[in-house]
């Protein structure tokens, strides 16, 4: 591995400070809110309210999957939409103020409801949830995708999202620690609906900046081009190998730590801390708080590895962190010295926040390659079918992974754990992950998007638009 000669970003292919940081704002909207109801789902359903961690498998995939049904239409009406204000920023708007009612409507079930209704509440909330955040995050992913055309701008811009989104990921560990505190009278589930209430306002307000600031980069391109039928865009989706490939690295990924997702929060609350909630939800906001920290200390060294090295190299050396920091959890976990659990926090985060800020200024490049191809320019079926692949198998491993845990003898609403359970939560947690990871890794020493090739595309679309007809 060797650092090589890069490009200078030109002038007019720079974003403005102003809309990197809009842009930032509105990431933090998806990234909060959608992370929110993954880790305190299971603290409020089923810790909380006793509800079958089975049942809230599936009340979470079903959801997931339509959410993942609605991602290509999305994609492909924004991309094809023709209104005056442009081609993302309307649902931008409408998404917006959506999501921050259904994120409020989530933790104001009723306490004494039985548990079917509980049930039947958080099915119907989370279907109606998971509607409304593809019509906001689907083009303001496309969004960010067109916003410059530049190989090196595109990583800029997304670690602008990256940094700000985990300034707005600071406050999810301390929500259920806050939930904890006495003024809301030893009720976890009532401080929860709270606390949230105000986050929701936050996020509404966040995605109004985004879409009043920020400016779409090849409007005027795309107001030009036909309409593309959906299937076509679709297909075309899956006929790019560099596409399929990148995909495939972040499914992966992403369904090694969905299989065994929520493990954590039970081995800290039973295992560390032996069923005390109110110590092991400490401990909980200090390695969600380090994990953000991370998370934004990390942008600035990955910005400058990413265009050193490259981004295949640069999310290389994230999956490997990755694997070596889950796999530290075997010394980490430890009931004597609790805290070494942040360990394998700060190599998880740096390798996360690594990997997922780089993703979609790949999935940037390949747009440029489709466009050289095909001529079309269709940022929103790219974003959403990358969204869509993974929501599908994010939605499975949901289900699977409420049955991993029935299988460790995980039962719930109980103060504590058996010791056999506790042992199999903590086998899976800490083995599935690195060796899904390690396949991603594999998938990616061929690939082919490098920036020398990016620079070279860009060159021949440049050239196409001078009427020289590049072949």
């Amino acid at each position: 591995m060797s650092p090589h000669v890069h490009h200078v970003t030109a002038l007019e292919d720079r974003v403005p400070i102003q809309q990197k940081i809009a842009y930032g704002l509105g990431a933090l909207v998806t990234i909060v809110a959608v992370n929110s109801v993954v880790q305190l789902t299971s603290l409020v359903y089923v810790v909380g309210l006793g509800v079958s961690a089975v049942w809230i498998g599936y009340a979470q995939a079903f959801p997931r999957l339509w959410d993942a049904i609605i991602d290509p239409i999305l994609g492909n009406f924004s991309d094809n939409c023709r209104s005056r204000h442009g081609r993302r920023i309307p649902f931008l708007v409408v998404g917006g103020i959506l999501i921050g009612f259904a994120f409020w409507l989530l933790w104001t079930v009723p306490h004494d409801w039985s548990q079917e209704g509980i049930f039947a509440y958080f099915v119907v909330v989370s279907l109606f949830f998971y509607t409304v955040v593809p019509v906001y995050a689907i083009p303001h992913g496309a969004l960010g995708l067109e916003m410059t055309s530049d190989y090196h701008e595109r990583t800029s811009l997304f670690a602008f999202a990256s940094f700000i989104g985990n300034v707005g990921a600071l406050t999810l560990p301390w929500v259920y620690f806050l939930a904890n505190r006495p003024i809301f009278g030893g009720d976890t589930v009532n401080g929860i609906k709270w606390i949230c209430l105000g986050m929701s306002v936050i996020l509404t307000a966040a995605a109004m900046i985004c879409a009043f600031v920020c400016k779409e980069g090849k409007l005027k391109q795309a107001r030009a081009q036909e309409r593309v039928p959906i299937i076509e865009s679709f297909r075309t989706t899956y006929r790019n190998g560099t596409f399929v490939r990148l995909v495939a690295v972040f499914v992966l990924l992403i369904v090694g730590f969905q299989l065994v997702m929520g493990f954590n929060n039970f081995i800290t609350i039973f295992y560390l801390y032996g069923g005390h909630t109110e110590a092991a939800s400490r401990l909980m906001a200090h390695n969600g708080t380090l994990w953000a920290l991370v998370g934004i200390a990390g942008v600035a060294p990955m910005t400058w590895y990413a265009k050193r090295f490259g981004k295949r190299v640069a999310v290389i050396s994230a999956l490997w962190l990755i694997i070596g920091g889950n796999l530290s959890k075997i010394v980490c976990y430890n009931p004597q010295l609790p805290y070494l659990s942040m360990i394998p926090t700060v190599c998880l985060s740096l390798g996360m926040v690594v990997a997922f800020s780089l993703v979609n200024a790949m999935i940037a490049d390949i747009c440029d390659e489709d466009e050289l191809v095909t001529g079309i320019r269709r940022e929103g079926i790219y974003f959403a079918v990358y969204n869509w692949w993974w929501k599908v198998a994010v939605s499975v491993a949901t289900i699977i992974s409420g049955y991993l845990q029935r299988y460790t003898g995980f039962v719930e609403g109980a103060t504590t754990q058996s010791d056999a359970t506790l042992f199999w939560l903590r086998a899976w947690e800490i083995g599935l992950p690195p060796l899904l990871c390690l396949i991603s890794v594999a998938l990616l020493l061929e690939y082919p998007l490098t920036e020398a090739r990016a620079y070279e595309i860009q060159s021949l679309l440049k050239a196409r638009k001078a009427g020289k007809n590049p072949r």
